[in-house]
């Protein structure tokens, strides 16, 4: 039989029993204790789930993840409450676990045609719920985030007799879910999306919490709206055949949930690393419950991102100035964001905000990952790109750190500590 073992500190594990008068064995030595049953814990256990610090509904979503079961993670927002469901081989079911709105006749699938053996269960499956199914081809590449392409997705939908009770389905990554979660969202006012995440980014971060974006030359996602899908499948099957690059670069957001929400997220990531850059269902699924779930609190928190949703943007100023000022071609997103937070934390310390070390921190999780620390760039490029950033308010503002779980948002520095902080970060 599978055997878990949930594994607690020993002062976490007295927290939580309070009062030992009735447990004679914890008025005595509970680290030794401890200490003395964990080999056998060890030994026996084919699954291992930390739990300090985490909820209930954390710790059972990785226990199933890790049993290959499929979770639902709800998300509770004001513009929509729906699941978010993550397992393996769940692409065609699609129609079963995210129902088509009652009145839909057709369902229009917005992919590239590289994906199209990710794409085909997906469109079959609605096609079997008796949904007429048109694909629409979208470029690959973060160049097709554009308001041409856009407008020519929408005129496709009109030129085909779309309705307002009609669905949109999004396969792919970021860029798919991004531009036709736009797309869906200003079509007719607004019409029903779905979106089923082909990229660990995707799944753990982009497809979750109802933004969506286009990129202009000027700036990366300045132009977007809000529209909360009608669910979220992340297939952690379609995960299998991607890249180790375009693998680590999902990992850069896992390690910006860690260091913004849930630090014991940074250990578990470095110690599964190998099995999550090779796909591995069981470690992914695990990886992307929990980092949806903490997305998930804070989006029911601020949808709109007036606040504490702001704090997910940890790096991003930094990374989508890097993006815009490479032409969106020289970096992964992923690889922005790792370059983004390391620059970040350098912030956080010459700001007096936090201890040194946390630079080191970052640096040390990332390399772990194969995320890159360091690169070549100007400078002056990314001060004129910051500039346009969307959280400029009398100024550029920075999400920083005061300690790993500890966010800062809206914080204002002085340029000369700003392009400091870029020297450490940057060569050239």
């Amino acid at each position: 039989h599978d055997v878990v073992w949930l594994r607690v500190s020993a002062s976490e594990a007295v927290a939580r029993a309070g009062d030992a008068g009735d447990r004679p064995l914890l008025a005595t030595d509970p680290s030794g204790l401890l200490a003395a049953r964990t080999p056998v814990y060890r030994s026996t256990a084919g699954i291992v789930v930390d739990t300090d610090g985490r909820n209930p509904d954390a710790v059972a979503d990785e226990v199933c993840a890790r049993l290959g079961h499929p979770v639902a993670v709800p998300v509770r927002s004001p513009g929509g409450c729906y699941d978010v469901v993550v397992g393996p081989g769940l692409r065609a079911r699609a129609a079963l676990l995210a129902p088509p709105p009652a009145d839909a006749e057709r369902c229009f699938v917005l992919t590239h045609p590289e994906l199209e053996d990710l794409a085909g269960p997906v469109a079959a499956s609605y096609r079997q719920a008796g949904l007429a199914v048109e694909r629409l081809p979208v470029p690959e590449g973060e160049r097709a985030k554009s308001p041409r392409v856009a407008v020519a997705l929408l005129r496709a939908l009109a030129r085909a007799g779309a309705h307002r009770h009609d669905l949109v389905v999004t396969v792919g990554g970021g860029v798919i879910t991004d531009l036709g979660g736009f797309v869906a969202s200003v079509y007719m006012r607004g019409v029903a999306v779905m979106h089923v995440p082909t990229t660990l980014l995707g799944q753990l971060d982009a497809a979750i919490g109802g933004k969506t974006g286009l990129d202009v030359p000027e700036g990366k996602n300045l132009i977007g709206t809000y529209h909360q899908p009608g669910a979220v499948l992340c297939d952690v099957d379609a995960l299998r055949g991607l890249p180790a690059p375009e693998l680590r670069s999902g990992l850069a957001e896992a390690v910006k949930y860690g260091f913004v929400a849930e630090p014991g997220l940074l250990d578990g990531l470095m110690h599964e690393a190998g099995a999550l850059v090779a796909a591995e269902p069981r470690a992914c699924a695990a990886l992307v419950a929990r980092c949806v779930r903490i997305k998930a609190g804070v989006v029911a928190a601020d949808e709109r991102e007036t606040g504490e949703r702001a704090v997910l943007n940890y790096g991003h100023t930094f990374a989508h100035a890097i993006e815009a000022a490479t032409g969106y071609r020289r970096f992964r997103h992923g690889e922005a964001v790792a370059l983004g937070m390391v620059m970040a934390a350098h912030l956080s310390q010459r700001l007096g905000l936090a201890p040194t070390g946390l630079a080191e921190q970052h640096v040390a999780a990332l390399r772990a990952l194969g995320l890159p620390v360091r690169a070549s760039l100007r400078a002056d490029a990314l001060a004129e790109a910051w500039q346009r950033d969307k959280k400029y308010r009398r100024g550029v503002r920075f999400v920083l750190l005061r300690e790993p779980g500890r966010p800062v948002v809206g914080v204002r520095a002085p340029q000369e500590e700003v392009m400091a902080a870029v020297g450490e970060v940057i060569d050239g």
